[in-house]
Order: structure tokens, then sequence, then C-alpha cells
């Protein structure tokens, strides 16, 4: 049963170890982003307007008539 107590003790205190170090890496700007930001300038959204079922029909319908036309 003292084994049990034991285990316990040395897993919270790496589990400590660990959540030390994060802490420390996020307070000292391990995780910061600094090139993202830069060259999102770069990329081109698309941006494509919401349109539901019936509305695509239609246009395919559209493209149909004038493709066959």
């Amino acid at each position: 049963m003292s084994v049990i107590y034991v285990l316990l003790a040395i897993s919270i205190s790496v589990a400590l170890v660990f959540f030390a170090a994060f802490v420390f890496s996020v307070k000292r700007g391990q995780y910061d982003d600094a090139y993202t930001p830069s060259v999102r300038m770069l990329f081109e959204d698309e941006l494509l307007p919401d349109l539901d079922t019936k509305e695509l029909e239609n246009k395919e319908i559209e493209l149909t008539k004038s493709t066959n036309q």
C-alpha cells in the first residue's frame, strides 16, 4: 500500500515539473507566432456566397440552358 503513495507523490511531482516548464515557455514567448502575420497578406481569401440547394439547382439549370443554346 505504501508503494501507491510513493507513486502518487512521484506522479504529482512530475506533473508539476511539466506544468512549470509549460508556464515558463509561455512566458518566454515560445508559442508566439511571428511568422504567420507577415505572410497572411500574401494569401487570397475567397469569399463564397451562402447558397442553399435550390439556388444551386437553379444556377445549374441556367448553366445547362446557356450551354445548350
